[in-house]
């Protein structure tokens, strides 16, 4: 009798974990449906984290193959720029120089076809949020915005800084915790009335508010975090050209120290995930590759004047190179920055 009272009360005990196991299993499976059902408006393109970096850094001279597609059809003269890998296509800007800058956001798909994605942009550079939206400098504007590449619509990031609006933003960068950064030089100041007192370097932080990291670098250009996002990188300074790196501790840029001195006109840049520096020098048609003590690995040139530089293509492995009406690529063996 105590035997079987003993036997009865271990069923009943293993009933009930069995019970509690499912209901646990029921609740797990309800939480990843939920999730599972809020989808981005485009798969973008992950972070480059050093723990998964994939390749070997570029060394000597590399060679850009032009994009033939991709060549210009506009009569005007005009610029690629902003590049950006979301999921399986290349976006980027394409202005000319005509009143107003007019400008327009082309996109390449994996068949190698170029379409146009939003029309009358008014944008130079382009990035990729956590959200698949793309963050652009908008000259049209004089402000950073925000574009659903779906639809085209846009909404406003940062409109203005000490009440004035921005010159002409152009370069973009976004930390992992959404804090964004942009250039904001002087070349496409005469879009739209109005502007700040010197061309400067700005932070965005995630709840909105600007402020100003730098305003001694005559027109900034490309902007680029390393990929622990503890550098900011920056260059500018038009001849007499630099690239100057910022601490980040604690979320915000330190002091700057000039890494690379003597580079003409420096542009655009990208980082790889072992954290070398792609710098485009613009009228020299040169990309320069230097690793994160400045030392010089890699160089390429280019048939055009050159702008910008991104990391793209199925494994990752893709620089893709903007220019003055041109789109080239260079296969390498190490992946990179989305833009």
């Amino acid at each position: 009798m105590k035997l079987t009272r003993q036997r009865l009360l271990i069923s009943a005990l293993m009933a009930s974990l069995l019970a509690m196991a499912g209901c646990e299993k029921k609740a797990a499976d309800e939480t990843t449906s939920t999730t599972s059902s809020v989808a981005p408006v485009a798969e973008a393109a992950p972070v480059i984290a050093a723990s998964v970096c994939d390749g070997t850094a570029p060394a000597g001279d590399l060679t850009p193959v032009r994009i033939e597609a991709a060549n210009s059809t506009r009569n005007e003269e005009g610029l690629y720029e902003g590049p950006v890998w979301i999921k399986d296509t290349l976006y980027f800007s394409d202005f000319t120089f005509s009143s107003g800058f007019p400008a327009r956001i082309l996109k390449l798909d994996a068949s190698g076809k170029v379409t146009t994605a939003i029309e009358d942009s008014g944008s130079n550079g382009l990035a990729v949020d956590k959200d698949g939206f793309l963050i652009a400098g908008t000259h049209k504007y004089k402000s950073v915005s925000r574009f659903n590449p779906a639809s085209g619509e846009r909404t406003s990031v940062a409109a203005q800084f000490a009440g004035n609006v921005f010159n002409s933003p152009n370069d973009i960068v976004i930390a992992n915790d959404g804090t964004i950064y942009f250039t904001d030089p002087a070349f496409q100041r005469d879009a739209a009335p109005g502007g700040q007192e010197k061309t400067g370097v700005y932070r965005v932080a995630t709840d909105g508010t600007v402020t100003l990291v730098d305003d001694t670098i005559a027109n900034p250009n490309g902007i680029a975090l390393s990929p622990a996002g503890d550098v900011l990188y920056v260059n500018g300074g038009g001849d007499q050209g630099l690239l100057r790196a910022y601490p980040v501790v604690d979320g915000v840029p330190q002091a700057g120290k000039d890494l690379v001195t003597g580079l003409k006109i420096p542009d655009g840049m990208a980082v790889d995930c072992k954290g070398n520096i792609y710098v485009t020098e613009h009228i020299e048609r040169k990309l320069r590759v230097y690793n994160p003590q400045g030392q010089q690995i890699a160089q390429a040139s280019t048939d055009a004047n050159l702008t910008n530089a991104a990391f793209g293509g199925a494994d990752g492995k893709t620089l893709f190179l903007t220019g003055a009406g041109a789109l080239w690529k260079i296969d390498l063996a190490i992946t990179g920055s989305p833009y």
